[in-house]
């Protein structure tokens, strides 16, 4: 066809880009790049995102939204690209998932918990003010007589 069509593994990204797709921070780039999370090219002073950074980006946002350490992403990410099958990324990454996994449904029982708690004290406070005569109405009737 045409030489200016990339291929999609050759597909080039700027910083608004990625922000737009990702919701994400121009300082939020800049961050990861900084932890070595993302590494982009250079044209001047413009950063260019190769398709494998976007999808390194991907990776980032997800694995923090599990509740994954910046160091646990980016040590994912190495094992991820060695040049072994994969095998090593895979066999590193299963039990921290599984153990991840295990601590946000401990989160989610806990949280399950306290909003049942939570949710009773709230009853019982409003409860116990039904059966009480209303203390802001009395107020405003004994000050409305003194006038």
């Amino acid at each position: 066809m045409t030489d200016n069509i990339l291929k999609q593994d050759e597909r080039e990204y700027s910083p608004t880009e990625l922000r737009v797709e990702f919701a994400v921070t121009a300082r939020a780039l800049r961050f990861y790049e900084a932890r070595k999370l993302l590494s982009p090219r250079r044209r001047g002073l413009a950063r260019i995102y190769s398709e494998q950074d976007r999808a390194r980006l991907d990776f980032i946002l997800r694995g923090k939204r599990y509740g994954f350490t910046l160091i646990e992403i980016k040590h994912m990410l190495d094992l991820y690209e060695r040049d072994d099958g994969r095998s090593s990324y895979m066999q590193a990454v299963l039990p921290k998932m599984r153990s991840q996994l295990d601590d946000l449904r401990q989160q989610r029982d806990d949280l399950t918990d306290a909003i049942a708690g939570l949710t009773e004290a709230c009853q019982s406070i409003a409860e116990t003010l039904s059966q009480q005569p209303d203390a802001a109405n009395e107020r405003s009737t004994k000050v409305a007589k003194a006038y």
